[in-house]
């Protein structure tokens, strides 16, 4: 009663409309041409900035907690210099927006959506980012959030000229999620951070699908990387959970772990493609046609200037104590390439199909790629299975002398057909005690196991 007697005074006293206008609207609506940066100065905190149809100009720096909205056709143009939206303040969200024209200098950054150490919780989320150096790069922003995004990098320059679509630096708790990332440096880069989770992202032609430095604890899952020159590179890095990630038609290396210790990679897919020479000779060039073409409508088809790719399905490289179950690595012209004394890995329950060398390992050891009985399919081997238990009758050993002695003389490929050389691999086959070290699988699968159903991100188009 003593509010209701309250109110009634303020209204008769013509106070009370004064007082709840703003709360009411909860919105600023911003026309075409009006000055974005004294609206954002001017509202209280809390506030909804709508951008109306047309054209806003940047750049502009958010210091309190606002929403900054844009309807259909709303685009904000940064001024050619800096970033073209700033974000300081937490809990900010920028939504709806086509954003262009941020500066181009690499030292400072600049970006389309640069949300700072200060905005914690911030989200950048369904905006389109065209043609900025960096298209969203989170500094330091604990828990902020980059979702549903497509960010289109600058095209028609060298690579080395671009930033990367989105960028994390040392933000704990940062997503990256269902963002469509094309052109510019590298899909999603990451550094010095932790407790990430980059899931259901689609990237294409850039570098990197996926470059991952430093930032432990954390989740890539269900992205895909399609012609890329590499998938996903996992550097220095410790304890991730990689799973349900498709490389397809990646120039180099579909997975890449280097110095990656104590993961999970589980249920992944990398699947080559044949390729035109002209790719490895212009992917520096960030344009339309550094993707890769189909080979029916490639010129090139017709003169046979097409090679594998990508080079390796996986190269590991001084990479301990991973878990490698459930993936297939299919078409490439090395299926796995381990080397640098990796220790401790396991190898369980994976494809190899129709790759020109299913493994490539450089040392002396003998490594053992089966666990409890289960080991891996290998679409080469002719082995049988006379009882019907899934596992073949005998070890499969992908690798022999002859391929030792070509990975360290590959002149002598000239010879790979001679008698001699035929004579060699009979006689390793009947006394395998000639065998080099190297890599067995003592209870090979007879067909490849079942990969795990996707739930979203490879629908993206």
């Amino acid at each position: 009663m003593k509010h209701y007697a309250l109110a009634t005074a303020l209204c008769f006293s013509g106070l009370l409309p004064a007082l709840i206008s703003p709360a009411l609207a909860g919105e600023i609506t911003v026309s075409a041409g009006q000055n974005l940066q004294t609206v954002l100065d001017q509202a209280p905190a809390g506030e909804t900035i709508r951008l109306l149809k047309g054209r806003h100009d940047g750049s502009v720096v958010i210091d309190k907690t606002v929403m900054l909205e844009g309807e259909a056709g709303a685009v904000l143009y940064g001024s050619g210099t800096g970033n073209t939206i700033t974000v300081n303040a937490p809990e900010t969200i920028i939504r709806g927006l086509e954003i262009r024209g941020s500066g181009d200098n690499l030292f400072d950054l600049n970006s389309g959506i640069f949300i700072a150490k200060t905005a914690t919780g911030a989200r950048a989320e369904n905006n389109r980012l065209i043609d900025n150096l960096y298209g969203i790069y989170l500094h330091g922003a604990k828990d902020s959030v980059a979702e549903g995004n497509e960010i289109i990098g600058k095209r028609g320059v060298r690579m080395a000229q671009t930033g990367s679509g989105v960028s994390i630096w040392n933000a704990p708790g940062a997503k990256v999620l269902n963002n469509i990332i094309r052109y510019g440096r590298d899909g999603i880069y990451t550094n010095a951070s932790r407790k990430n989770i980059f899931r259901g992202n689609l990237m294409e032609n850039v570098r990197f699908a996926v470059h991952y430095m430093y930032t432990n604890d954390s989740e890539v899952s269900d992205n895909i990387s399609r012609n890329n020159s590499v998938g996903f590179a996992i550097m220095y890095t410790s304890r991730l959970k990689i799973t349900g990630n498709l490389s397809e038609g990646d120039r180099d290396h579909g997975l890449l772990l280097n110095y990656a210790n104590s993961s999970v990679i589980t249920g992944n897919r990398v699947i080559g493609k044949m390729q035109s020479a002209d790719r490895w000779m212009d992917a520096g060039v960030q344009s339309a046609e550094h993707g890769m073409p189909a080979p029916e409508t490639d010129p090139s088809a017709e003169t046979g200037n097409l090679r594998l790719g990508p080079e390796k399905c996986v190269f590991i490289y001084n990479a301990n104590k991973n878990k490698f179950t459930g993936n297939q690595f299919e078409n490439c012209s090395i299926g796995i390439h381990f080397t640098a004394g990796s220790e401790g890995n396991v190898m369980s329950g994976n494809a190899f199909i129709n790759n020109r060398n299913q493994v490539k390992y450089v040392g002396t050891r003998n490594l053992d790629w089966s666990v409890k009985g289960r080991g891996n399919f290998w679409s080469d081997n002719p082995a049988f299975d006379l009882n019907g238990d899934g596992i073949a009758d005998s070890p499969y050993r992908p690798n022999d002398l002859i391929d030792k002695v070509l990975w360290t003389a590959p002149q002598a490929k000239i010879l790979i057909n001679s008698p001699a050389i035929q004579t060699i691999r009979w006689a390793q086959t009947q006394f395998p005690a000639l065998m080099p070290g190297g890599v067995i699988d003592s209870y090979p699968l007879m067909k490849p196991p079942a990969l795990p159903v996707k739930s979203g991100g490879e629908n993206k188009s």
